[in-house]
């Protein structure tokens, strides 16, 4: 009877480890298998967000590309006083002996210009450089776009006295509000005495003014 006892009692704590290890691995399984499935989810999340991070970049790059394009305004608004280095001169005769017309061509943005320009005549037969004076014409506005051009007057009084006068050869030209001179190759002969005191020297009108 006591062996009988044993016995039963050895049997039935074999059956309670097995049951034991079974529901154990059932519960491991559970556990992978849940495990597997957060898995899944978060790299399914981690990857929509990625592809939306990456289409925003791009929509921002694109933005940021069509603002700059548009506020370039493409040379329709002024970006101030034009400079001599976005200048382009030219010079030329005018109708009556005595005048020269000089040329400014706007090489950049849109800007502006107004008032007097300064004119220096540079002769190896003066002492020194002869500055114009000014005239008394009231000088305009004058927007200039890119690829326009303006234009002023230099009058000068011709040489008709029969001597040699004064030859000059090049004239420096300061746009108005500027600092920075062009030199320009011209060919004039002037009577001596012409000394730019505005009494039969050499005159400068604004720009914008006279034949444009």
């Amino acid at each position: 009877m006591r062996v009988k006892k044993l016995t039963l009692t050895a049997l039935a704590l074999a059956a309670g480890l097995s049951l034991t290890a079974c529901q154990g691995n059932e519960d491991s399984a559970a556990d992978t298998s849940g495990s597997g499935a957060s898995s899944s989810s978060s790299a399914a999340a981690s990857g929509d967000s990625g592809t939306s991070d990456q289409s925003a970049a791009a929509s921002g790059h694109d933005a940021t590309a069509s603002e700059s394009a548009q506020g370039s305004g493409n040379g329709q608004v002024t970006t101030g006083t034009c400079m001599t280095s976005a200048l382009e001169f030219g010079t030329a005769h005018g109708m009556g002996e005595g005048d020269l017309l000089v040329s400014l061509k706007n090489t950049g943005d849109a800007c502006t210009l107004k008032g007097f320009p300064g004119v220096d005549l540079r002769s190896q037969d003066a002492s020194g450089p002869l500055s114009a004076e000014r005239s008394e014409l009231d000088a305009p506005v004058v927007d200039l776009g890119n690829g326009e051009t303006t234009r002023f007057t230099l009058h000068y009084p011709p040489n008709n006295t029969g001597g040699s006068g004064v030859y000059v050869t090049a004239i420096e030209v300061t746009p108005p509000d500027e600092t920075h001179s062009k030199a320009l190759s011209v060919d004039l002969r002037l009577p001596v005495g012409a000394d730019g005191d505005g009494d039969g020297g050499v005159v400068v009108d604004p720009v914008g003014t006279g034949k444009q």
